[in-house]
């Protein structure tokens, strides 16, 4: 039997469904870490401090100076490395520029990436008077072997503390990033970890198996032969442990590691899978407008050097043709629960779906598509190789 997920009411803006015209986004690269985890190949660089007070200049410099305008955000996201290493007077002085750049929605989402470490009940005060609104706590694990394994250097009473400091400090929505399916985990470990954030009174949870990237201290290890690789098979069972668990405390899943309480799914996060438009300052950081994707200048020397010399801190950029933004577009919609709205899909994407008819009807033969009541989705089985369903769709 092929599950769908039950079709409701026309979605609003703030839907965990897939918008048709999504808003737009700001994102804000802060790329600095105190440690770099066993797993992490994201644009990120161990700190101690020296370059933190430059960089956020180059930073508002270039929000300030910025060709994007004319549309008003609907979502803003601070991502890292660890956005909390910075001050939160420099933080909002950060989010002041996005606000005088572009403006920000009545009800826009801001949300602030953070290590458990690296907060307080004071900064989460602060953090919220500045107009910040959604903390994402790196969690990953309560379980102290697995916490070692993946390179981090919280414990996980010192996570559980963090969510309850944000609650005392007045913030209404939290979310716990959580990894599973590493060689350290058992299914015991997994159960803790999930029923332990779910006690905290979290309104959100993404949960992300483990990859091995290239180029890690972990990569290393399996390479040698000094950690054994991910099982995916385990990792599916860790999927389908997640799914009862947050199902069972009331959660709903909306995206294929993505969970949330009725009406708090992200909504930036909704945008990216909805194709949607966003601008992206910092070192490193990627953006999207009409079909072209640039991204930055990866150092964050070489940023600031950029800004400072009043020069274009793109590193790169590229448009792509209708039929790839299509394809793309589709992966991307098919990644949330709800799937893509046909009628509306093909408004924006003329004929995208009709040139993938065939290869449409063989992905619903082999139940991993389902169409139903004007939308198409991934079944329950296509989740689980949603990877392979995307490669045969672009």
């Amino acid at each position: 039997m092929l599950t769908r997920l039950p079709r409701r009411s026309t979605p609003g803006l703030r839907s965990e469904f897939w918008q048709a015209s999504p808003g737009f986004g700001v994102y804000v690269h802060i790329p600095f870490c105190l440690h770099r985890c066993h797993y992490c190949d994201f644009n990120t660089y161990e700190s101690r401090g020296e370059l933190h007070s430059s960089y956020v200049e180059a930073l508002v410099a270039s929000i300030e100076q910025s060709p994007l305008e004319g549309r008003t955000a609907t979502s803003v996201f601070f991502g890292g490395g660890t956005p909390t290493l910075l001050t939160t007077a420099q933080l909002a002085a950060i989010l002041g520029a996005v606000r005088r750049r572009f403006g920000l929605e009545t009800d826009a989402e801001v949300t602030i990436e953070a290590n458990p470490e690296t907060v307080s009940e004071a900064s989460f005060e602060g953090l919220l008077e500045a107009g910040f609104n959604r903390f994402s706590l790196g969690v990953q694990s309560l379980v102290p072997k697995v916490l070692t394994g993946l390179g981090r250097t919280h414990s996980g009473e010192r996570a559980l503390a963090a969510v309850a400091e944000a609650r005392r400090a007045g913030a209404t929505h939290v979310n716990a990033d959580l990894i599973y399916g590493s060689v350290w985990e058992s299914d015991d470990d997994w159960r803790r970890s999930l029923e332990g954030v779910i006690d905290a009174g979290v309104e959100h949870v993404s949960a992300y198996a483990l990859t091995i990237e290239e180029g890690t201290p972990l990569a290393t290890l399996v390479t040698t032969g000094r950690v054994a690789d991910v099982d995916p098979d385990v990792q599916a069972d860790r999927h389908r442990a997640a799914c009862l668990s947050l199902a069972a405390a009331g959660f709903e899943r909306y995206e294929v590691s993505n969970w949330s309480r009725p009406g708090r799914a992200s909504r930036h996060n909704v945008l990216y899978w909805s194709a949607g438009d966003y601008a992206a300052f910092g070192a490193g950081a990627h953006g999207h407008l009409a079909g072209t994707r640039w991204w930055n200048l990866r150092l964050p020397r070489d940023f600031i050097a950029a800004i400072e010399s009043g020069v274009e801190p793109r590193s790169g950029s590229e448009t792509l043709t209708p039929v790839e933004r299509a394809g793309e577009a589709l992966v991307l919609g098919l990644r949330l629960v709800s799937g893509v709205e046909l009628a509306a899909f093909e408004a924006r994407f003329d004929g995208a779906l009709a040139e993938r008819g065939a290869e449409i009807d063989t992905l619903e033969g082999l139940g991993l598509l389902a169409r139903e009541d004007g939308w198409m989705s991934l079944t329950e089985r296509g989740t689980l190789v949603a990877n392979e369903v995307s490669c045969r769709l672009l």
